[in-house]
């Protein structure tokens, strides 16, 4: 017995240092954080906020005081005649001035910030949005590779127990209890299965690249989703998810801050014909610029109105072009309440729909695991045909693709709804996260072929 633990405990300690460390698998904000890192269009709407706002300052520049400072020396030679004797002199000249300008009335200037100001909402808003279309695209590239994987576990199950019936067909026919067409009709099938699994494991590889396309690095596993309960959505009326849509989703937010901009612009360009009134202070000195040793210093201001007349027909052609470019933005605007009130009704009816597909495919799933064993049994015993075992074993590799896709699309539907409602938060990444198992995905992968 002491001989028989001690050889147990050897065997255990070999295959542990065989399989080496244990395999450390990604989770959904291990690749949501790496996203962040490298995605260009999250940093692009970070930049854009960033110019938006530089662009602040600028308009409002044009309405704060502008001082300006000139000065000059130079060499002059001097002939003067008609004021008495000739005056023939060499000497230097020097001048300086400081100007105070101050906008009193500047319609252009105003407008000018009303547009900067409508660009910094619609730069925070696309931040936004381009914050939560990255967890719905990190969410959906990481669950599409699970879905994958899952699909091809399955094809590589399904693979194995059609070369089992093969095998069992043609041991049948050597000991002459089978027949010739049962072999075939094995072995066509289980020739299928070969080729589904190369479909199958190529989807996967299609799958990861998606997911390097955000993340530009390669994950080799993945956890995968644990034992979850169906959810319906909460509440389970779409009335205040259509509401909660329409008041924070930030697509309609940035084209509602286009459309001020749009009408700032066509005020911008309507008010280049208006007047502009400007207050101008100059303290100026001077010396030698009319006569050789007369100095100058003087102090002045003046109130300047400035009223353009005719500017050859521009002012009316860019009001004009600017209002046609506010009927864009305003008619893209109702195009995206409609797309935001059909998505978010969309996502909630697929939220509700997911919930009663994955309570049907797990009961389908359970079904046509026994189905099969009693049908392989019954085929052992000569009560069923061949032809019903493998119809039994496709049922069942699509019934268990079925739950598969149930399973991750009832995931993928509540991340689907928040997102549609304008509220999906960092947060539910985390809650998404917590669903998922800390087994890597392969170790799942060969239990699952252990245990056809």
């Amino acid at each position: 017995m002491a001989l028989s633990s001690l050889g147990r405990a050897v065997a255990v300690c070999t295959c542990l240092l065989v399989a080496g460390p244990p395999v450390r698998a990604a989770d959904l904000l291990r690749i949501y954080r790496a996203a962040v890192a490298h995605d260009p269009v999250l940093a692009q709407a970070r930049a854009q906020l960033a110019e938006d706002r530089a662009g602040l300052p600028v308009a409002r520049s044009a309405l704060y005081p502008h001082v300006s400072a000139a000065a000059s020396v130079g060499g002059n030679r001097a002939h003067v005649t008609g004021i008495g004797l000739p005056i023939l002199a060499d000497y230097l000249s020097d001048s300086y001035s400081v100007t105070l300008t101050q906008p009193l009335f500047n319609g252009q200037a105003l407008s000018a910030l009303g547009v900067a100001r409508a660009q910094v909402r619609a730069g925070e808003a696309g931040l936004v949005q381009a914050e939560q279309h990255l967890m719905l695209a990190v969410t959906d590239a990481y669950f599409s590779v699970l879905e994958a994987q899952a699909d091809a576990r399955v094809a590589e199950k399904q693979r194995r127990l059609l070369g089992a019936i093969y095998r069992q067909t043609r041991a049948f026919l050597r000991v002459g209890t089978g027949d010739a067409i049962a072999v075939q009709e094995a072995r066509a099938n289980f020739q299928a299965s070969r080729a589904s699994e190369i479909v199958a494991r190529n989807a996967v590889r299609v799958a990861r690249q998606k997911l390097w396309r955000l993340t530009h690095r390669t994950f080799r596993h993945l956890r995968d989703l644990g034992p979850i309960r169906a959810q319906l959505p909460h509440p389970d009326v779409v009335g205040p998810w259509l509401a909660a849509a329409f008041a924070n989703q930030p697509l309609l937010h940035e084209a509602q801050a286009n459309v001020r901009a749009a009408r700032a612009t066509v005020h911008f360009e309507e008010r280049a014909a208006w007047p502009t009134l400007t207050v101008v202070g100059v303290a100026q000195h001077g010396l030698g610029l009319l006569l050789p040793r007369v100095e100058v210093n003087q102090v002045g201001a003046s109130l300047d109105l400035s009223f353009p007349i005719y500017q050859g027909g521009g002012v009316s052609a860019q009001t004009e072009r600017a209002q046609a470019a506010a009927a864009v933005t305003s008619n893209r605007l109702r195009d995206i309440r409609d797309s935001i009130r059909v998505d978010t009704k969309t996502a909630f009816l697929d939220l509700q729909s997911s919930a009663s597909e994955l309570h049907a495919a797990r009961a389908a799933d359970t079904a046509a695991r026994v189905s099969l064993r009693a049908t392989r049994k019954g085929y052992e015993v000569g009560t069923r045909s061949i032809i019903d075992v493998l119809n039994t074993a496709t049922e069942d590799a699509a019934a268990e693709r079925s739950y598969n896709l149930a399973l991750y699309n009832q995931v993928m539907a509540r991340v689907a709804l928040k997102a549609a409602a304008g509220i999906l938060k960092p947060q539910d990444i985390l809650a998404i996260n917590a669903l998922l198992s800390r087994t890597p995905v392969r170790s799942v992968r060969r239990r699952q072929a252990e245990n056809p």
